[in-house]
């Protein structure tokens, strides 16, 4: 099991004093460090770890800030401190939220001929576009792979019956893939952490995809070559997220847009829109 999912699991139930510690660990933050950021004594944030001093909401909301964490950890944060999480997580099928829902399909209509998708934070695919219905279906139909794992965009890149099987690219493309995994996890994503388990799991995965790596020698534009007999693809991607979400699942959304690598894969989309 990846140890960052292991001590996240540990300390969900736990004390406000570990996790906080955890945390400011994570982010590579003395006390002093971190009490000048969220503006408190060091004193007061070597009491809140030791648990001589208990935090009131407001500093749990200020130190979850200080950390920079997702807000379903600082959600987690208040919970060990003994509040209600202040963050709903009711994802895109709650009514309120049906204008987020119409934002999503508007910019998915907009990517026409061209693939898009919602992904949310298992990357699981919630939403897609008629372009992606139509180019990746003769893909699709060949998977080998249970069905609730079809639909996760990261499931169908590294199961072997998936769409690993015809990613031309398939070492360089799915290990710039795991390497967005580990910086979710370096972010404070236990589910990113708990699929990355599962992703490693998979066979014929170089030992070295299980450590994070520096970035700096990767690609700045990761494409992705697909080939089924002779019906060929290519195409480089982009993540946008959502500015400034109040709601858990929402923050975790991430929309990814297709564009065609090359002139063939762009006369492609066009002829199968018509």
């Amino acid at each position: 099991m990846n140890s960052q999912n292991s001590v996240s699991h540990d300390l969900a139930t736990g004390h406000f004093s570990t996790l906080l510690k955890h945390w400011r660990n994570v982010r590579r933050l003395t006390q002093i460090e971190l009490a000048g950021d969220a503006n408190v004594s060091a004193r007061h944030v070597c009491f809140l770890e030791t648990g001589r001093a208990q935090p009131s909401r407001e500093m749990v909301q200020l130190l979850g800030s200080a950390l920079d964490l997702p807000l379903e950890e600082r959600n987690a944060l208040h919970v060990a401190a003994g509040f209600v999480p202040p963050y709903g997580e009711q994802g895109l099928a709650a009514d309120n939220l049906q204008h987020v829902r119409q934002a999503l399909d508007f910019i998915l209509r907009q990517q026409e001929p061209y693939p898009g998708i919602v992904i949310d934070g298992r990357w699981d695919v919630r939403i897609r576009n008629q372009a992606s219905a139509r180019l990746f279906k003769p893909f699709r139909q060949a998977y080998d792979m249970e069905a609730g794992l079809a639909d996760n965009a990261m499931h169908v890149v590294f199961h072997p019956g998936g769409l690993r099987q015809f990613i031309v690219n398939w070492d360089e493309f799915a290990g710039q893939m795991i390497q967005i995994l580990h910086r979710e996890v370096a972010q404070g994503g236990s589910v990113a952490a708990h699929l990355l388990d599962e992703i490693m799991a998979y066979p014929g995965l170089p030992a070295e995809w299980r450590l994070p790596r520096n970035p700096a020698g990767s690609s700045p534009v990761m494409t992705m070559q697909l080939q089924k007999d002779d019906f060929r693809l290519a195409f480089f991607s982009t993540f946008t997220t959502l500015a400034m979400p109040t709601d858990a699942a929402l923050q975790k959304l991430k929309i990814e847009c297709f564009y065609p690598a090359d002139t063939a894969t762009a006369e492609k989309a066009r002829e199968l829109a018509l």
